[in-house]
């Protein structure tokens, strides 16, 4: 855990004012806190009431607002006097889910007014974006693209996932660090990049340093045997030596395919043991005996946000229901691996 959640130290000189757009819990902020970067947000917007409640509670009251960033303008954002922008757009217009509407899904066109925007806030320094990968091929993408370099920046992209970096987790996310001409510290380049330095590497972590630990409240996380009888067999099984797992979405314990893991907290060798005769049997009342010896659960949202590496002290509201959770955590950034792109906010 305190590889994995650590905040560093390093004293940045200079304070950067920092604008938050699709600010969702906080993922951003967090990151920038876990860089050690000095760093003040000027304001946070996001259009999700949830989000926006859950941001609030970790970093203060009215830190977010609830509003529409098509209402935003650039005149606003200069005299913000903001340099940094952080975003993580809504990642449905590219994606299946979303049926790939690109820039003709209204939920782009926030983005999109975004985009129309480069070239009237020069104060702007660094802008640094999140989204589904996938996103990089997309007429939104292109529209970003072209409107950074009109507007003066350079960019580099990449497609990371957080298991790279050595977290038990696989999340494929593209990312775009744009900086004014000249000023990035490696040059720009082509080629989307698909690993960091060494030095972003950690340890490689192990499901069983993430879970909670096992106790009478987890009981309400465990898989109904009426789902295990119909889903087991294709479910994504983490046990507690496994050093990995699905990416979770917004749809997650509503859906079992594709949407994230279930845990199991026995040794693996164990687990395909009673897997392998509850395959065997053709009998039914034993063959629910094997299932409920498996102990099938979904991860909590306690472990979700830790896979996503918030650290331990990010709570959610005591009103914010557990359906709510997923969602926002699905809709969420990884902290670890936009903390490491943070190196280049100087």
């Amino acid at each position: 855990m305190d590889n994995v959640n650590a905040t560093f130290s390093t004293v940045n000189p200079k304070t950067h004012r920092v604008l938050e757009l699709f600010s969702g819990i906080g993922g951003m902020h967090y990151a920038l806190l876990r860089s050690g970067k000095s760093f003040e947000i000027v304001t946070a917007i996001d259009i999700n009431p949830v989000a926006n409640q859950i941001y609030n509670h970790n970093f203060g009251l009215r830190m977010a607002k609830n509003s529409n960033i098509l209402g935003l303008t650039s005149e606003a954002i200069c005299q913000m006097g903001v340099d940094t922008i952080l975003m993580s757009p809504p990642c449905q217009p590219f994606s299946r889910n979303g049926n790939f509407g690109d820039v003709t899904d209204h939920r782009a066109d926030p983005f999109v007014h975004i985009c129309g925007m480069l070239e009237d806030i020069p104060q702007v320094e660094f802008i640094l974006l999140e989204n589904v990968k996938g996103f990089e091929r997309s007429k939104a993408c292109e529209l970003y693209k072209t409107k950074l370099s009109v507007a003066g920046f350079e960019y580099r992209e990449y497609i990371l996932s957080p298991h790279n970096f050595g977290v038990p987790n696989t999340r494929h996310r593209y990312y775009c660090v744009a900086k004014r001409r000249g000023s990035l510290k490696t040059a720009s380049s082509e080629q989307l990049i698909t690993e960091l330095g060494p030095k972003h590497i950690q340890m490689t972590k192990t499901i069983s340093e993430l879970v909670e630990e096992d106790s009478q409240h987890l009981d309400k996380y465990l898989v109904k045997d009426a789902l295990l009888q119909k889903r087991l067999a294709i479910m994504d099984v983490c046990t507690p030596d496994s050093t990995n797992s699905m990416c979770f979405t917004k749809a997650y314990t509503h859906y079992v395919e594709g949407t994230g893991s279930v845990y199991s907290p026995l040794a693996r060798s164990q687990f395909d043991t009673i897997y392998r005769q509850l395959i065997a049997s053709n009998d039914e009342d034993e063959r629910r005996s094997l299932r409920s010896q498996l102990r099938l659960r979904f991860f909590t949202p306690r472990e979700v946000a830790r896979l996503m590496c918030f650290p331990d002290d990010f709570a959610f509201p005591a009103v914010t229901t557990d359906r709510q959770c997923y969602r926002v955590l699905g809709n969420s950034v990884n902290v670890l691996v936009v903390s490491s792109l943070l190196d280049e906010l100087d």
